[in-house]
């Protein structure tokens, strides 16, 4: 589908709106409306949930990545590309507080690809699987007219009727990230600057090897939280949960919007990494607006009762998992806003969408 806009011509023919990624999203989830009893969950959530085996319910969902839009073959080699794919779908199941059991791979390969390139790809899958135990079961191959497009589907499991939706969050729940957050926006910064173009954060000044290297593999290689999740659904601590994969800004907004909620977010609280902090500090940014805005850390933001809260912090630091609370669930007509040195502001989208550009809009 043609989504550009075009000058009016002469006859009187005016600009077509641009597509935007969330309103598509929702008509295509009222087209497809339908009931159900083995569909738990449709469009709308990190997968769907539907009937599974006695005591089981399935998680399904899956993800296309493009080449010039997910990826850049000139910053990441085929290895790491595959990674990437098969983490962001895992990363799916984690946030569904499931465990991941399949995936199934599509591809479309342009004729310059070669069998040792597809080669490295599925390397890279079986990297981010073997940790699990997910196992690579079939897929398909065709021919592509331009560019590599991989298409990834997940299929896990959850105990029934518990898998975390994005809309089990109630007021007053706290809400919590695993992890770090912007580590993979600066990696991302860091990996573009060797093809001579940086990104949208400033160019790195002295850096660590170290902390370079850190920050490169957050982007090339992360981590989906499978276990956490796992360890969220078998102790009862969360209400709701998601992925983040678009960006912290963007992302507590779609949980927000399903538990027709709003939410408040400490700026001064998110969590950044020793190299993330440096990283910043080189380049001057901002490092909460790091946080906000990095997509694809794959880290986990998950809400909890605070009556739990301290049995759910004792547990997770005997456990080894890093956890921050970062803000609050409030009542909708709240909105999501940020609180900063000056105060609260309403939080603007600044993570990623499809077909247009986000930043700093509300």
């Amino acid at each position: 589908m043609d989504n550009a806009r075009y000058m009016a011509s002469p006859i009187g023919h005016r600009a077509r709106p641009p597509l935007r990624e969330f309103d598509l999203i929702r008509s295509l989830r009222r087209l497809c409306a339908g009931r159900d009893a083995s569909v738990r969950r449709g469009i709308g959530d990190d997968t769907a949930v539907t009937a599974g085996p006695p005591g089981l319910d399935l998680l399904l969902t899956t993800d296309l990545l493009a080449e010039q839009v997910h990826f850049d073959r000139r910053t990441a080699d085929f290895p790491d590309i595959g990674f990437r794919s098969a983490a962001a779908n895992l990363s799916d199941i984690a946030a569904m507080g499931g465990e991941p059991k399949y995936l199934l791979i599509a591809l479309a390969l342009p004729n310059s690809a070669t069998a040792r390139q597809v080669r490295g790809l599925y390397r890279g899958m079986m990297a981010a699987c073997r940790p699990h135990h997910v196992l690579v079961i079939g897929g398909d191959v065709s021919a592509s007219a331009g560019g590599w497009f991989i298409g990834v589907t997940a299929v896990g499991t959850v105990e029934r009727g518990r898998a975390l939706l994005r809309s089990g969050a109630r007021v007053g729940d706290a809400i919590y990230v695993t992890g770090t957050l912007g580590d993979s926006l600066a990696g991302l910064a860091l990996a573009n600057e060797r093809i001579g173009r940086a990104g949208r954060l400033p160019r790195t000044a002295i850096l660590p090897a170290r902390q370079r290297r850190f920050l490169l593999k957050r982007h090339l290689r992360p981590d989906a939280r499978v276990t956490v999740g796992r360890w969220l659904v078998r102790e009862r601590l969360a209400t709701s949960a998601i992925d983040l994969s678009d960006g912290l800004s963007g992302d507590i907004r779609h949980l927000c919007e399903e538990s027709r909620a709003g939410a408040e977010i400490d700026t001064a609280s998110l969590p950044l990494s020793q190299a993330g902090l440096a990283y910043a500090e080189a380049t001057g940014s901002d490092p909460a607006k790091m946080a906000l805005t990095g997509g694809e850390d794959y880290e986990l933001l998950f809400t909890t009762p605070v009556r739990l809260c301290g049995r759910l912090e004792r547990a997770a630091r005997r456990k080894g998992f890093h956890l921050t609370k970062i803000g609050t669930i409030k009542p909708a007509r709240f909105g999501v806003q940020a609180r900063w040195a000056g105060g609260l502001k309403p939080l603007p989208v600044t993570s990623y969408r499809h077909f247009q550009s986000p930043r700093g809009e509300s």
